[in-house]
C-alpha cells in the first residue's frame, strides 16, 4: 500500500512538471522578464558622427557613418561598422571609456583627437578620443577604421 502511494505521488508529481514544461515560454518571458530589453532607437538606425583632428594626411574632418546599412560619408563605412559590430557585445559597448585608475604606459601617441556620437546598437554615444597614454592609444586602435589607423 506504501508503495502504491509513492508512486501515485511521484507519478503526479512528474506529469505536474511536464505540464509546467510545456507551458508557453513567452507567458513566463512577457510576465517575469530574464534581462531588459535593448533601448532602439525610433528610426531603426545606428547613426554616429565621427569628427577627427590633429592627425593630418587628409584623415582630420568630420564625418557621418551610418550602419544597417553601412553609408554616410566616413572613408570606409563597411569596415567601420564591421568593427563596431565585433566589438559591440551585450553589456560591453566599444565606446568605454578607459577605466579609473588604470595604470597606464607613458607613452604620447601625437596629437590626434577624435569625437563620436550618436546612437549605436540602440544606446546614445558621446566618447572622447585622445592619444595621450597607452590606454588611450589602445581605446582609439580598438576604433580603428572607425577612427583613423596612425600606424606605420
Amino acid at each position: 500500500m506504501l508503495r502504491r502511494t509513492a508512486f501515485a505521488v511521484a507519478t503526479s508529481a512528474v506529469l505536474s512538471l511536464a505540464a509546467l514544461s510545456a507551458a508557453p515560454a513567452v507567458a513566463y518571458t512577457d510576465t517575469f522578464p530574464l534581462m531588459p530589453l535593448p533601448v532602439t532607437d525610433p528610426e531603426g538606425a545606428d547613426h554616429l558622427t565621427v569628427t577627427v583632428s590633429g592627425v593630418g594626411g587628409g584623415k582630420d574632418g568630420t564625418f557621418e557613418l551610418d550602419c544597417h546599412p553601412a553609408g554616410g560619408s566616413h572613408p570606409d563605412a563597411r569596415a567601420a561598422c564591421e568593427q563596431l559590430d565585433r566589438n559591440t557585445s551585450w553589456g560591453k559597448s566599444p565606446f568605454t571609456s578607459a577605466r579609473h585608475g588604470e595604470l597606464c604606459t607613458m607613452q604620447y601617441g601625437g596629437p590626434a583627437t577624435a569625437h563620436v556620437t550618436g546612437t549605436w546598437a540602440g544606446r546614445p554615444v558621446d566618447a572622447t578620443y585622445k592619444r595621450s597614454n597607452g590606454c588611450e592609444i589602445a581605446r582609439w586602435d580598438a576604433l580603428v577604421p572607425v577612427l583613423p589607423g596612425l600606424g606605420a
